[in-house]
């Protein structure tokens, strides 16, 4: 076989084997991509909470917080605001029921609200400038304790105090989580009676 033929077969035989290795280069990047795509699929149950939803609840307590402090009928700095997805819950100390009538009112009437729980408490007697401070100390030791627990996600978690009794509100992930947060407050110095006004998240 002359030289001419010998160059032209193994022209023949090294683009064959060049178009071996391309298709498995290509079979590889189509594995690789599938192999990519199914990695990507959540498969897991979905979060109770997206950060989307997390923003718009923010976005949502700070509108109503404004509707609250516009309203000079309304003594908004008693109140607690806890909101997911919509639902809001209104808590904390007011003075008489005509105020929780007109909170509600208020709140459902900011738009972006789907429902509003009422679990606010109407005040008994007249605290004096003692009270008040031991009150604000109180309040400081319960956020203290459940900041301390890690099974708590304390900062979901509102708490208020007058003349000793103390009032958690808010969501919580589970009825261990409610339990916990009653125990830590009610073993925290100065707290005589601890309210129950959170709820678990949906």
């Amino acid at each position: 076989m002359n030289p001419f033929h010998r160059r032209r077969i193994a022209n023949a035989a090294m683009a064959s084997a060049l178009s071996g290795v391309l298709a498995l280069s290509l079979a590889a990047c189509g594995d690789a991509s599938n192999t990519a795509n199914t990695s990507n699929t959540d498969t897991s149950a979905p979060q109770s909470s997206t950060v989307g939803e997390v923003i718009d609840d923010t976005v949502l307590s700070t509108r109503i917080k404004s509707a609250l402090m516009a309203n000079p009928q309304i003594n908004s700095y008693d109140f607690k605001l806890a909101t997911r997805n919509g639902d809001v819950l209104l808590s904390g100390f007011v003075d008489s029921r005509a105020q929780i009538n007109l909170a509600m009112d208020t709140v459902r009437a900011v738009d972006g609200v789907k429902s509003v729980q009422n679990n606010m408490t109407i005040k008994t007697g007249s605290p004096t400038v003692g009270n008040k401070v031991d009150d604000g100390i109180t309040t400081a030791r319960v956020k203290a304790a459940l900041l301390a627990d890690t099974g708590i996600r304390s900062l979901d978690i509102r708490v208020v105090t007058r003349v000793g009794t103390v009032q958690l509100s808010g969501f919580v992930n589970n009825q261990a989580q409610m339990d916990r947060a009653m125990q830590l407050a009610a073993g925290v110095q100065g707290v005589l009676e601890v309210s129950n006004e959170m709820q678990i998240k949906q």
